[in-house]
């Protein structure tokens, strides 16, 4: 299982950006492919480590990590056809079982199905299996399927794109047969030729803003009782799992009531807030910087940690310099992102205190013009590239990008002894800093969090993004009473995947 879900991985980890912009329903927010590697990310991370070595056992640890790592309303399907496919393979190989099993389970998780998307991919892939035909056949139907999408969802046929989450869903069986077979995972069509048009890129907002997705885990949970309330307030809705814990999917302007609603129910866990409307723009935004004759004269350059920060940063248009779990990449790293990019003039985000005098070497070794925007946090950084524009120059950029306003904090666990205001924090507790200095600290990670918090919403703000470390611990006490307290403030919560901070923010 290990080995196959590896597979998966690679398939879909060498598709997630043309996934992404292939993604125009249920909404253009540009991120199925993300979403989808993340749940299959979250699959081998279980069987990464110790666990149960028979075949029932295996299939429930599959099957509840694909649900609780499941992201987006691609994710919560894929965690579905996961969770059918590892009921029948608990109890034998039969293909044909186990596409009909995956089959009926997506369907069953989609109160109103529509064909021309990731159910069509699956029921087609059922249907070859069911005439015994080989995995090898039986990509080949889902490759058909996937092709057919375009004609099925009139929203696709305007675009002239087919459903990215049927590609997607294809591209991880593809990459499940290459493990079977010994073989290297195909290698994937450059993002140029995923056929993306002008129609594709300009699409109209969803009706509402956020994507709100998380877990609730109790007892005898009423998946029907939820699923009435949550209609009332979005739309895209998927309740699924079981009476002990079930996933939440939910398109709605108000996520501090969905996330009410679950915590009546249980506990919460696995929060994830994201702003559509803003994915969209990002996604044209990108999309249009990628179609021939629209590439702008100005590249941006970020130092980045952490695969989740890496991709925001990505999906905002910037190339990613790894900066270790140090963040202390090398002059040379740099000089040669500045010389990989093709425009002529480049701006530079460090985004740490001690990479900007690496940053300003760098530019002054680089043949490009370049600039260097001194953000001294990945907070920083991300709200400097929402400013980005590639048809402006680098001096341009450089002053617009350093004149965002954002107040930045962070919770980590104190390394030393740390004085708070006459208070000492001690080491291994809880420390909580806001702009830098320390202003916080304690037992409690909700209590070091909220005070941060209060902190950056001193001034009015309209948005507080949440960037989760490697080992974030739960979010649901705190996101809950923040949307309590701050009701007027946009609340995003992203997996940042930062070492030693286990919580990132930024007031902007």
């Amino acid at each position: 299982m290990r080995e196959l879900t590896a597979g998966a991985l690679a398939a879909i980890e060498a598709n997630r950006r043309r996934i992404d912009d292939l993604n125009v329903y249920p909404v253009p927010d540009g991120d199925t492919g993300t979403n989808l590697t993340l749940t299959v990310r979250a699959v081998a991370d279980a069987l990464a480590g110790d666990g149960p070595d028979d075949r029932a056992g295996i299939a429930r640890e599959v099957a509840r990590a694909a649900l609780m790592g499941a992201r987006g309303n691609s994710g919560v399907i894929l965690s579905q056809i996961v969770r059918g496919a590892s009921d029948s393979l608990a109890e034998s190989d039969d293909l044909r079982k186990a596409f009909k099993s995956a089959s009926d389970a997506a369907y069953r998780a989609v109160k109103k199905p529509v064909e021309g998307t990731m159910l069509t991919a699956i029921r087609a892939m059922a249907e070859a299996a069911r005439k015994h035909a080989d995995l090898a056949a039986i990509v080949a139907a889902g490759d058909v399927a996937v092709a057919s999408t375009r004609e099925q969802l009139p929203v696709l046929k305007e675009a002239g794109v087919v459903d990215a989450g049927a590609s997607g869903l294809v591209e991880i069986v593809r990459g499940i047969a290459a493990a079977l077979a010994g073989e290297a995972v195909p290698e994937a069509p450059p993002v140029a030729d995923s056929g993306i048009s002008v129609e594709a890129i300009h699409q109209e907002l969803s009706r509402y803003r956020y994507c709100t997705v998380f877990v609730v885990e109790g007892d005898n949970l009423d998946v029907d009782g939820l699923e009435a309330e949550l209609e009332q307030i979005g739309d895209s809705l998927l309740v699924v799992g079981d009476s002990t814990a079930l996933k939440v999917h939910v398109h709605t302007d108000d996520p501090g009531r969905a996330l009410q609603l679950g915590l009546a129910r249980g506990e919460l866990e696995g929060i994830e807030i994201a702003n559509m409307h803003q994915q969209t723009q990002q996604r044209e935004e990108r999309l249009l910087r990628a179609v021939p004759g629209t590439v702008g004269e100005c590249a941006a350059i970020a130092v980045s940690t952490g695969a989740g920060n890496r991709e925001l940063f990505e999906s905002l248009g910037a190339v990613v310099v790894d900066g270790g779990r140090t963040m202390n990449p090398s002059t040379s790293d740099l000089v040669a992102a500045l010389e990989s990019v093709a425009a002529l003039e480049v701006v530079v985000l460090p985004n740490s205190g001690n990479v900007i005098m690496t940053a300003e070497q760098a530019a002054d070794h680089s043949t490009k013009t370049a600039r260097v925007v001194p953000t001294r946090s990945l907070q920083a950084g991300l709200a400097a590239m929402v400013a980005f524009d590639s048809s402006l120059g680098a001096e341009e950029n450089a002053a617009t990008m350093s004149e965002t306003d954002v107040a930045t904090g962070a919770v980590t666990i104190a390394s030393r002894d740390v004085q708070l205001n006459g208070v000492a924090v001690e080491s291994g507790k809880w420390l909580g800093l806001a702009d830098g200095e320390p202003v916080a600290g304690g037992d409690a990670f909700d209590d070091v969090a909220r005070l941060v918090v209060d902190r950056l919403l001193a001034q009015p703000r309209g948005i507080l993004t949440l960037l989760t470390g490697e080992e974030p611990p739960p979010l649901d006490g705190l996101l809950a009473a923040i949307a309590a307290a701050h009701p007027e403030v946009e609340l995003e919560v992203h997996e940042g995947g930062q070492p030693h901070y286990a919580l990132l923010l930024s007031a902007e």
